[in-house]
């Protein structure tokens, strides 16, 4: 699938347990590609400098390569990690007010339509193979309808065509 490879969607690391998958990460794209210019847009719209503005995916093993910082404070990572869990698609009290109360409404919306098929993929394939195909059908949801070429997650327009995409996507920012 163009924009992503195999080994993405099989990497733990990338599966944020809120179901943002990271492999659609604006952050993680720009330090998996090296791409100055984007990490430095995406720094610019999370308030970071461009040398801070790097993550391999939030669910590393500590200590981490590269994380981003908001990802090393997030409440609901240090929650699912002192449940034993990876994912909020596990536990039973999910929606909970750490995802209600989510600080960005786009990432509030994804969360809370991501984790569904998150449980609908592993009910349908078990855990393992079920994270990846859930994982496999978030990259697949981030194509601009109009161009086909691979977006981030939160993308307003199309690098490629220029088309206005939020309201196809995520919604506005």
């Amino acid at each position: 699938m163009e924009g992503w490879k195999e080994e993405e969607f099989q990497n733990k690391d990338l599966m944020a347990p809120c179901g943002l998958y990271c492999g659609v990460c604006g952050v993680y794209i720009a330090t998996r590609d090296n791409n100055e210019k984007f990490r430095e847009i995406m720094g610019n719209l999370y308030g970071t400098k461009p040398d801070e503005t790097l993550c391999l995916g939030c669910m590393q093993q500590e200590p981490a390569k590269q994380l981003y910082g908001y990802c090393r404070l997030c409440t609901i990572r240090n929650c699912v990690k002192e449940k034993g869990f990876y994912s909020c698609h596990q536990c039973a009290d999910w929606p909970c007010a750490m995802i209600e109360n989510f600080g960005l409404a786009t990432g509030r919306r994804v969360m809370k339509e991501t984790i569904p098929v998150w449980r609908e993929k592993a009910a349908l394939y078990g855990d393992e193979k079920g994270s990846v195909e859930w994982a496999r059908s978030v990259c697949q949801r981030y194509h601009c309808p109009f161009c086909g070429k691979p977006l981030f997650r939160g993308a307003q327009r199309c690098r490629n065509c220029k088309a206005e995409i939020a309201d196809k996507l995520d919604g506005k920012l």
